[in-house]
């Protein structure tokens, strides 16, 4: 079975950091580009960052340019995001999601990320 895996989520105050990992069982991500979303309570779903197959091509949202990193470890089968700076609208459920076309075809489970003093 083909699944993407979530971690790294939990509570933080402003100013801080996370890494979040993003796991993929029963498929390897090397030929899949990966992207992570976000959704806060009654909002709806954005996207936040995104790398290529190669790792070389990365893209940000606004909100998170300069502070959120996106990496890729083929060897692990594994992707990051590293969150540094966080501040309270960053609160959201994270998702991680990968896709060999157009679409995003796997979906992660989600983890939660709350930032609050």
């Amino acid at each position: 079975q083909r699944q993407l895996v979530e971690s790294g989520g939990g509570w933080v105050q402003p100013g801080e950091s996370l890494r979040l990992s993003c796991t993929a069982s029963g498929f390897t991500l090397t030929y899949y580009a990966i992207g992570w979303f976000r959704q806060a309570p009654g909002k709806e779903r954005e996207g936040v960052s995104c790398v290529g197959v190669s790792g070389d091509t990365t893209g940000y949202a606004d909100s998170v340019q300069g502070r959120f990193t996106i990496s890729r470890d083929n060897a692990k089968n594994t992707i990051y995001l590293q969150m540094n700076s966080l501040k309270p609208e960053d609160t959201a459920d994270y998702y991680c999601a990968a896709k060999r076309s157009a679409d995003y075809g796997y979906w992660g489970q989600g983890t939660q990320v709350t930032v609050s003093s």
